[in-house]
């Protein structure tokens, strides 16, 4: 049903590098087995898609209402507790399992003292959405150009010639640099580069930013009776900065744990723990080789000379796709020789 959503079907990635070299990647030319379907679809209509499917279950759902503290029993979490927007009521609700799913900065991991905002594993990011972004195709841009290096600059085509575009960068450097994301946003779509493809291009809304908590480090995300999703629980890709697919494998494992708990009656931290382990058994080395990608990204002597030589060579071009995929192995990633066949094919 995604597929019939407003939004755009992608088929190709394309890097660039601070000395404006390029590559492509055809995802129908490559022999990927890992990759599926990609879309670009914009967060209202997709979430409200999720939000209309979940309407259409037996559960029951409360709007405008506003989670202020976990309640605990014996060092268990066993509810929530807040208050309806509207009418000022405070209420509390109790389950054998809570999941926090609020965001990156998740109340219940705050209030269990879980959370950690640490610069080098954490991206700020600036999105805007445009209309009229000359050159957009079926394919998601990733830019490293010099105005936003060590950070990236992306276009992602949407319907209707609308285009989802931004910026990210690691909080440390912008700290270290002083960096305001809006400027070098401006001034990126300002370049040489693309100046031309936004010439006609009109913004459709100011510029928002967003805080990503990046899978480049493993955060805790279980307790006693509660566990962690999403962005709350630091799943973000470090070289995409995309969230979504990882949020969702998240839902499903944890429907999944809570479920054996509630047979075992069983809600412990070292019974919910398992959840957190075979997420990471599937998700944990391609967040380990895009933190290795993110790590290339902020070099800009060594991006252009992977991106050149991806650009000239087709070999280095599919080994970067098969790390994109997760089809190169955990053992080859761990070799050093590895990256010398990648650097001097």
């Amino acid at each position: 049903e995604i597929q019939d959503l407003p939004g755009a079907f992608i088929q190709s990635i394309t890097f660039s590098s601070p000395n404006n070299d390029n590559f492509n990647i055809d995802l129908r030319k490559t022999n990927l087995k890992n990759i599926p379907k990609g879309f670009v679809i914009r967060r209202n209509i997709f979430d409200h898609f999720l939000f209309e499917k979940v309407k259409s279950t037996s559960v029951e759902i409360r709007e405008n209402f506003s989670v202020s503290d976990v309640i605990q029993n014996d060092g268990y979490v066993t509810g929530v507790s807040g208050k309806d927007r509207i009418s000022g009521e405070k209420l509390e609700f109790t389950a054998k399992i809570v999941f926090g799913a609020d965001g990156y900065s998740s109340m219940v991991s705050r209030k269990m003292n879980l959370y950690e905002h640490d610069p080098d594993h954490w991206v700020v990011a600036l999105r805007c959405y445009y209309k009229d972004v000359a050159g957009l195709t079926d394919q998601i841009e990733l830019h490293y150009v010099d105005e936003v290096v060590p950070g990236y600059f992306w276009i992602f085509p949407l319907e209707e010639n609308y285009a989802n575009v931004g910026i990210g960068m690691l909080h440390s450097i912008i700290k270290k640099r002083n960096i305001d994301l809006r400027q070098a946003l401006e001034k990126t779509i300002n370049s040489p580069a693309f100046k031309e493809r936004f010439a006609k291009a009109r913004p459709q809304e100011k510029p928002v930013g967003w805080n990503l908590p990046v899978g480049s480090k493993r955060r805790r995300s279980y307790g006693n009776g509660f566990l962690l999703l999403g962005d709350a629980a630091g799943l973000i890709d470090p070289f995409t900065g995309e969230g979504i697919g990882n949020a969702m494998y998240s839902g499903k494992y944890a429907v999944e744990r809570a479920a054996e708990a509630i047979e075992a009656n069983d809600f412990s931290s070292d019974f919910l723990s398992v959840f957190e382990d075979r997420l990471w058994a599937l998700i944990g080395n391609e967040l380990n080789v895009s933190s290795k990608l993110q790590k290339i990204g902020r070099n800009k002597t060594l991006l252009n000379f992977v991106i050149r030589k991806a650009a000239n060579n087709p070999e280095v071009s599919n080994i970067i796709a098969g790390m994109l995929a997760n089809e190169v192995p955990r053992k080859t990633l761990a070799n050093p020789l590895f990256y010398a066949r990648l650097l001097f094919s």
